[in-house]
């Protein structure tokens, strides 16, 4: 039981990734608040965990939201040891089609709701010697030419994790990262059939984008986070780490037929 009495917050926790590690960080002995924008979802996943779980939804796009959560996990459980910024507004735009108010709320919900949340938890997670995880995307770096508001604030993201872990590093609070590469999710495979891909897509993935023949899953960015909410992980803080089958920074992908 590796998270044996911790409590664990993880935001966008009612599908996905979010739902993955909530489920895990149960598994290993912790108590978790799950988050999300839809009741009937996230009351499944709570009733499934038991006392284990408690549910609040409310939307991150609202700057009130961050205290809000914080003190419904408090209520709830009495303190916080660990904080998963895993919700995030997925959306497509390029140059074309970013306009202020699509680029606004993906900086609202991707990378302020973070900063806000860290912000409502940091006397509570000073307490505990609390641990940041922040989930990130691959895209920080460059990301796609159709995700362009998406991939700025994901860049940003990264930044507020390095910044934070080097602050609230005397404080005892560390703030580590993941930079997540393409995962199976239920949202994932809709999109990309909604986006003209066939129902099988995701058993045919070409080697360039998943070399063991498959994507990740959210299991395995679950089972990575328990490290990095654990005590194990202690005293290291500032880590980015790009979760992926292959080297994200500078991979030249071979260019013949095999």
């Amino acid at each position: 039981m590796r998270l044996k009495d911790k409590v664990i917050i993880v935001t966008g926790s009612t599908t996905g990734i979010g739902e993955a590690i909530a489920r895990r960080c149960v598994a290993e002995g912790a108590r978790v608040l799950i988050h999300g924008t839809r009741r009937d979802a996230g009351e499944q996943v709570a009733s499934s965990l038991g006392s284990a779980a408690s549910l609040y939804i409310d939307d991150l796009s609202d700057a009130g939201a961050a205290p809000r959560l914080i003190a419904s996990a408090l209520t709830a459980f009495g303190k916080i040891d660990g904080l998963v910024n895993n919700a995030a507004w997925l959306v497509r735009s390029n140059i074309h089609t970013t306009n202020a108010e699509l680029f606004d709320r993906a900086m609202a919900i991707n990378v302020r709701a973070p900063l806000l949340l860290i912000q409502a938890a940091l006397k509570s997670m000073e307490a505990t010697q609390g641990s940041v995880l922040n989930i990130g995307s691959i895209n920080a770096y460059t990301g796609e030419a159709n995700q362009l508001a998406y991939s700025i604030s994901k860049g940003a993201l990264m930044t507020l994790s390095r910044n934070l872990a080097d602050a609230l590093g005397r404080q005892g609070v560390r703030v580590n990262h993941f930079n997540v590469g393409w995962v199976l999710t239920a949202n994932e495979y809709k999109l990309k059939i909604s986006e003209g891909l066939d129902p099988h897509w995701s058993e045919h993935i070409p080697a360039a984008f998943a070399p063991s023949g498959h994507i990740l899953s959210p299991e395995h960015i679950a089972g990575a986070a328990v490290y990095w909410l654990s005590d194990e992980s202690r005293p290291i803080s500032g880590s980015v780490l790009d979760l992926e089958q292959y080297p994200v920074i500078g991979r030249n992908p071979l260019k013949e037929n095999k």
